[in-house]
């Protein structure tokens, strides 16, 4: 699909913004070049956030106006994405800095050959998942992150510490030999994720494999909460850090040293110091860089002083 020459004015900044989390494995012939249609139709309709372009096709999460949402989508299902996995929430403040459009060797890295199109698990939509995590017999497993199974993960799963999803691999053939016979249920936040793990166990040999379809978002938005099996929140990659059910902003904020979601508790450590320490990290770094993340702090302080009181002269 080809963009205009000329733009008209950029679409205006929104209140609340539409944020779009989508993924689609599908082969490019020029990633290169729908990464710049990409960039300029971001640019033109005031989007934030990343998408990630590669020769096995896009994943990202953006936001912006309802408009601006709206073209983005339109432009996508012409250029032949009409099997996207296509999630919206909102959020009532800004959720990213600027809009990015990367191009890598994949949508979500993790490290080995896998082919998603060819062999992928079984797709569970949220009553099928319920009755799954009911089964004593089945391994579920969270494919996440270590940070972000802290802020919230299902019932009885099993965390696996990785710190990236690269290391995913090697757990799985460390931690889950012997256990191809059994039944092996994976989840992450939106789905991308167990797209490959499920295909790379199935590569490894195991044949009863499932995943969440839509992942812990769509499960949040569709299943009432005296229905669920989650406990907790959900890590968003963005300015809200948790979702609860029905996709509302949560109640943890991100350490800004090293990045892990907070709850009440955690503020009221006395080894909090916002912006500059939590518990989970005070012991790692120096009083040098304590006194240059405070000093940040600082500066960020005074810029949203500024900001409240709409003195645009400095800065």
């Amino acid at each position: 699909m080809s963009l205009p020459a000329a733009f008209p004015a950029p679409i205006a900044s929104p209140t609340p913004y539409v944020v779009a989390a989508l993924y689609q494995f599908l082969p490019l012939s020029d990633p290169a070049g729908l990464r710049d249609e990409l960039k300029a139709l971001g640019t033109w309709v005031g989007l934030c956030g990343t998408l990630i372009v590669a020769g096995e096709g896009l994943n990202g999460t953006v936001a912006g106006s309802r408009a601006g949402i709206d073209e983005l989508r339109a432009f996508l299902l012409g250029a032949g994405f009409t099997g996207l996995e296509y999630k919206e929430s909102e959020a009532a403040h800004r959720p990213f800095g600027r809009f990015k459009v990367r191009l890598k060797r994949e949508i979500v890295t993790l490290g080995v050959p896998v082919e998603p199109r060819e062999a992928v698990g079984t797709y569970l939509d949220p009553d099928a998942w319920n009755a799954l995590l009911d089964d004593p017999e089945v391994i579920v497993i969270d494919t996440r992150n270590r940070y972000e199974v802290k802020a919230g993960t299902f019932r009885g799963a099993l965390n696996p510490e990785i710190e990236s999803f690269r290391e995913f691999p090697a757990w799985a053939d460390e931690q889950l030999r012997g256990a191809e016979g059994k039944k092996v249920a994976m989840f992450c936040t939106g789905g991308i994720r167990c797209e490959k793990s499920t295909s790379l166990l199935l590569g490894r040999g195991f044949t009863d494999v499932y995943h969440l379809r839509g992942g812990i978002l769509r499960y949040l938005e569709q299943v009432p909460e005296h229905e669920s099996r989650w406990e907790g929140e959900c890590f968003v990659f963005d300015g809200r850090v948790t979702v609860g059910h029905g996709l509302r902003e949560g109640t943890a904020v991100t350490c800004h040293s090293c990045g892990w979601p907070l709850d009440g508790a955690e503020r009221q450590h006395p080894l909090y110091e916002e912006g500059v320490s939590c518990p989970h990290c005070f012991h790692h770094t120096t009083p040098a860089q304590k006194a240059a993340f405070r000093d940040r702090q600082h500066h960020y302080d005074a810029q949203a002083a500024r900001h409240e009181r709409g003195d645009e002269r400095a800065g």
